[in-house]
C-alpha cells in the first residue's frame, strides 16, 4: 500500500511518500481502506520528537510506528476472525494507533464506529481525536452544567472549533478566544461572546467563568486562575516549554496547586474511546455539531499539511484525501462547501499542492 512512512525524527521532510507492507489484521482487528484522514498537532510532536519526553512513549531513536496519522474515515475490507460488530462495505470512523495516513489501517474493534450517515469520509476524518478530546475536556474532566459560563482559549483551532459546538449543546454560555480573522468563525460555531487575543487579554479583563478549557497554553496558570470563578474549573490541555518536557512542567504545578486553592485544576489527555465517539456520532446527527475543515491535502502532500500545522496556525481542521486502495471520486469544491457549517462563509477551499492557491478559495 501507498502511505506517509516516517523512519526518523525531524522536520516534516523526514515524513516519505513511499510503498510498505499492508497491516496485518489480527482476530479482533478491522482493515479498513481508507478515504480520508486528518492531522492533529499530535502528528507533530511524533514527526519531530519534540518534546524529547515524548520519545519514551513512542521510541527513543526513532517512532515504533512507521506509519504517521491518527484519525480515518473509510470503508471496512476485511474483518479478524473474533469481529463481530462489523462487516466488509461499512462505512466507519475511528481514531487507531497504527497509523492512518495510509491507503488501508487497521483498527481494533473497540474503536471503531460507523460514520455518520449525513458527513462525507472528508468530514468524518475530521472527528475523531479533536471532538473526542473537546467532549472528554468539557463534559468529563470540566463537568460543565447549563448555564454555566465556559471559556474556550484556542476556539478556532480543530479541538476549539468541537469545544464551541460541544460547549453550546451541554447548555453553556460560550466564550470563545480566538484572532482577528478567525471572530466570524468562533462566532458562527455558537459562541455568544468571542475575545479577540490581539486585543485583549481575558485574563484581564475582570470577567470570570464557570469553566475555562485551555487549550493555547500561553497564559500562566495565576492568569488564568484570575478569570475563574471562586470555585471554577481550568482544565489544562495544553501548553508550551522546552524541547525536553515541553508541557509537562505546567501539568504538574497545575496537579501540584489544585489541593490548595479553591478551584480546581484539572490535565486533560484525551483517551480514545467508542463510546465517545458514538456520543460525538449523536451530536452530529442531531446537528449540534458539524465538522469545520479549514483545506484538504493529497495524501502525497501530507508532509506540507503538517508543516501548515505546525508554522501556520492553520485554523480548524486540515484533510488528507487518501479514497482508499481502490480509488474513487476525486476532490471538487463542491464537497467543501459543506465542510463549514452551512451558515459560515469565512475562508474555505481544497489545498492540493504547496505553493497553489486552494480552489474555491475567496
Amino acid at each position: 500500500m501507498r502511505a506517509i512512512v516516517q523512519r526518523a525524527y525531524g522536520a516534516s521532510d523526514v515524513l516519505l511518500f513511499q510503498e510498505t507492507d499492508d497491516p496485518a489484521v489480527g482476530p479482533h482487528d478491522v482493515l479498513v481502506g481508507v478515504h480520508a484522514a486528518s492531522v492533529n498537532h499530535g502528528d507533530w510532536f511524533v514527526t519531530s520528537g519534540r518534546p524529547y519526553v515524548m520519545r519514551a512513549a513512542f521510541g527513543m531513536r526513532r517512532p515504533r510506528v512507521a506509519v504517521r496519522g491518527r484519525d480515518l474515515a473509510g470503508r471496512v475490507e476485511a474483518v479478524g476472525a473474533a469481529v463481530t460488530q462489523f462487516r466488509p462495505g461499512d462505512d466507519v470512523y475511528a481514531e487507531t494507533t497504527t497509523g492512518s495516513f495510509a491507503e488501508l489501517a487497521c483498527v481494533p474493534e473497540h474503536l471503531l464506529a460507523l460514520k455518520p450517515a449525513k458527513l462525507s469520509f472528508e468530514q468524518a476524518a475530521a472527528v475523531p481525536v479533536a471532538a473526542v478530546t473537546a467532549l472528554q475536556g468539557l463534559r468529563d474532566v470540566g463537568e460543565v452544567q447549563p448555564g454555566q459560563a465556559v471559556l474556550i482559549n484556542g476556539a478556532s483551532g480543530g479541538v476549539g472549533t468541537f469545544a464551541v459546538q460541544i460547549a453550546t449543546a451541554l447548555g453553556a454560555d460560550v466564550t470563545g478566544v480566538c484572532s482577528t480573522r478567525n471572530i466570524e468563525l468562533v462566532r458562527s460555531l455558537g459562541a455568544g461572546h468571542v475575545i479577540d487575543y490581539t486585543r485583549e487579554d481575558f485574563t484581564r479583563s475582570g470577567q470570570r467563568y464557570d469553566v475555562i478549557l485551555d487549550l493555547a497554553g500561553r497564559h500562566p496558570l495565576a492568569a488564568c486562575r484570575r478569570a475563574l470563578t471562586r470555585t471554577g474549573t481550568l482544565v489544562v490541555a495544553s501548553g508550551h516549554g522546552g524541547p525536553v518536557f515541553g508541557p509537562l512542567g505546567r501539568y504538574v504545578r497545575a496537579l501540584a496547586w489544585s489541593p490548595f486553592v479553591t478551584q480546581r485544576l484539572r490535565v486533560h489527555a484525551a483517551k480514545p474511546s467508542r463510546a465517545d465517539l458514538d456520543a460525538v456520532t449523536g451530536l452530529i446527527e442531531a446537528g449540534a455539531v458539524t465538522p469545520t475543515i479549514e483545506a484538504i491535502y493529497e495524501l502525497a502532500d501530507t508532509a506540507e499539511a503538517i508543516r501548515r500545522l505546525a508554522e501556520e496556525h492553520a485554523r480548524a481542521k486540515l484533510v488528507i484525501a487518501v479514497r482508499g486502495r481502490h480509488g474513487g471520486s476525486q476532490p471538487s469544491t463542491k464537497k467543501t462547501d459543506h465542510a463549514w457549517p452551512p451558515h459560515q462563509r469565512t475562508w474555505h477551499g481544497w489545498h492540493r499542492r504547496p505553493g497553489r492557491r486552494a480552489e474555491g478559495s475567496e
